[in-house]
């Protein structure tokens, strides 16, 4: 009988960026927004998250670039890597079928 592999439920990742706290997150730059004027912003994407930072401040996150967005661009721009909430595609509560 040959071993087998055994893998992780959940792969460690290379950079070692998951395992940093929110707040030590990097922020998203320039190059990655780009500014948008329709419903496609940050605000509206299936990564978009916040989180209570020290003293209940809001920080803002896209969980798919493991990065902080600043105050106020989750409402006008997006990266290329936007994709329409579960909610949006789904429905608020879809049922099981």
């Amino acid at each position: 009988m040959g071993s087998r592999l055994r893998r992780s439920p959940s792969p460690e990742p290379s950079s070692g960026r998951l395992e940093l706290p929110v707040e030590d997150w990097p922020y998203l730059d320039r190059q990655q927004l780009q500014p948008s004027r329709s419903r496609m912003v940050c605000m509206t994407c299936h990564f978009f998250r916040h989180h209570s930072g020290v003293n209940c401040i809001p920080l803002l996150t896209c969980q798919l670039r493991q990065s902080l967005l600043a105050q106020g661009e989750h409402l006008t721009h997006r990266c290329q890597g936007w994709t329409d909430d579960m909610a949006q595609q789904r429905g608020w509560a879809p049922k099981a079928g």
